[in-house]
């Protein structure tokens, strides 16, 4: 269980922002000691991270060390690997002291009954090549592979090459993932909300059923987050001049929801 008040984020993908948005960024993580009781970063913090033996990403310090000051005041950290930070192991687990999750969290956000996956490869249709794609980069073999090159070399490689997923904005506008969310919803009432990002497409809404999809949407673009306290989901845009300076919000139940201008 997370204790309340949560904060999601996704799809920051610092390596590659600007000075000013890792700085804004940064301002955000420092804020937080006394603001939230957790934190979820739902995947591609990085745009790029790798772990080998003795060397990790240059641009990577001083945000990893931000997050292990947060574990250290007692914030509980939850990490779930995208698909540009999938290669992570023993240096965030053990050094910065997050739990780093290569697949979906479930579990309570307070009262929420909660599932939160990164997003990539769940559209069944439109992700049928980047699933396969994706069985071969997470190959023992190709990781391996991948260790062996000089780190300078494979780090240029990796931004390159993660330029294309990076700049892609789903032709769907978000639909193909609010779809999935919709009918994950459906086949599981017991869950109250779904939040995924991947799409860089903000969401918040409420399904048929009666559960949340949440989606903050990309930092990179736009720095919006999501915080869930025990009655309650808001997305706020950073800086907000207050906690109660939310772009929209919903109840947890849905005769409880008031959407906001």
């Amino acid at each position: 269980m997370l204790p309340t008040p949560c904060y999601i984020i996704s799809d920051v993908h610092l390596g590659v922002v600007s000075a000013e948005v890792e700085d804004a960024f940064l301002r955000f993580l420092r804020d937080l000691d006394r603001r939230a009781a957790s934190v979820v970063i739902n995947g591609d913090l990085f745009d790029f991270w790798f772990e080998w033996k003795s060397v990790i990403p240059r641009r990577s310090f001083r945000v990893l060390a931000e997050l292990r000051r947060l574990r250290d005041a007692g914030v509980p950290i939850v990490w779930i690997a995208g698909n540009h930070d999938r290669w992570g192991g023993e240096v965030l687990r053990d050094d910065v002291g997050v739990d780093f999750r290569e697949g979906p969290w479930e579990g309570r956000i307070g009262r929420w009954t909660t599932r939160i996956e990164h997003g990539d490869g769940l559209r069944v249709v439109e992700d049928r090549a980047y699933r396969r794609l994706r069985t071969v980069l997470r190959h023992p073999w190709a990781i391996r592979a991948f260790r062996s090159l000089h780190p300078d070399f494979a780090s240029r490689v990796a931004i390159g090459s993660s330029r294309t997923s990076r700049d892609h904005r789903p032709a769907d506008g978000g639909e193909g993932l609010h779809r999935v969310a919709n009918e994950l919803l459906t086949a599981r009432p017991e869950l109250d909300l779904v939040v995924f990002g991947h799409s860089h497409a903000p969401v918040l809404a409420r399904m048929p059923g009666g559960g949340v999809y949440a989606n903050p949407g990309s930092w990179l673009e736009d720095p919006r987050y999501l915080v869930v306290d025990e009655q309650r989901i808001a997305v706020r845009r950073w800086p907000s001049s207050a906690e109660n300076d939310a772009l929209d919000t919903l109840d947890r139940r849905a005769e409880e929801s008031r959407p906001e201008a």
